[in-house]
């Protein structure tokens, strides 16, 4: 079965990055250019399907726990194609009645998340650009579905590591916290390159071809990201170590240096 979400301007012949994490998660919204680059990717990082898995992991605890919070709206930037256990699913789980706006800058990632999601009252997919977060925070159907007066969750999960050095991803997050009301929060998954800093220029060559640049970070480019929020505990961790509610998580983890940092912080 073809991917959904094809439209003007669509090339199947370069690789999506969404796609290829949707083939890195074991889904079927993947083309051949998609499975051929990240199966490149593997052989420099063949541990990058378990990251992805507990990426997903924290989505779902982070959520658990906002609902916990009272959070009750989820903005969701650089969603990408909808999966199993999304964050409208896992909120309406433990807080029914709230709501998510799925903000996406790819057209197919866009056209697919509505498709699939037109018939869910409590959701919106609108299209947005997180270099451009000020158009995000006033966007019409963003700021007619979720009231921005009222607390709110941002989730800018597995997105930032797409952004350069030179779209000031720092400022970028700053504008946002800074927009978001006190008690609101905003949670972070970024990739560390820790453990095989030499690998990193291979994988960033496979995504020089694809739809979005990966940018390869170490731990201490990565926690400047987080300064200005309250951090929750246990602070900025591996996905695995935020919050854990058992030990089912693979044990190779718990010999790998950081690998995929992650945190939640609230808006003081």
């Amino acid at each position: 079965m073809e991917p959904a979400g094809m439209g003007p301007g669509f090339d199947p012949n370069v690789p999506n990055a969404a796609r290829m994490y949707d083939y890195f998660l074991g889904g079927k919204d993947n083309f051949p250019a998609d499975r051929a680059a990240a199966e490149q990717v593997l052989r420099y990082v063949p541990e990058i399907p378990l990251g992805i898995r507990e990426n997903r992991e924290f989505l779902v605890r982070a959520v658990r726990f906002l609902a916990g919070r009272g959070i009750r709206q989820f903005l969701d930037i650089g969603a990408g194609l909808p999966t199993q256990r999304n964050v409208h699913q896992v909120a309406a789980e433990h807080a029914p009645g709230s709501k998510t706006v799925y903000v996406d800058n790819d057209q197919q990632v866009l056209a697919h998340a509505r498709a699939l999601l037109q018939d869910s009252p409590q959701v919106r997919v609108v299209e947005g650009d997180l270099r451009r977060p000020e158009e995000i925070l006033s966007h019409p159907e963003v700021r007619g579905h979720l009231d921005l007066d009222r607390p709110v969750a941002v989730l800018l999960l597995a997105i930032v590591h797409f952004l350069p050095d030179s779209d000031e991803p720092r400022r970028l997050i700053k504008e946002i916290r800074e927009a978001l009301p006190p008690g609101s929060y905003v949670a972070i998954s970024h990739v560390a390159v820790d453990e095989r800093p030499e690998r990193a220029p291979a994988v960033e060559r496979v995504y020089q071809g694809a739809s979005a640049q990966f940018v390869a970070r170490q731990s201490d480019e990565i926690t400047p990201f987080f300064e200005g929020l309250d951090l929750v505990e246990p602070g900025v961790v591996n996905l695995h170590q935020w919050r854990p509610e058992h030990e089912a998580f693979d044990p190779r983890l718990l010999a790998v240096k950081n690998y995929f940092l992650c945190g939640v912080g609230r808006v003081s």
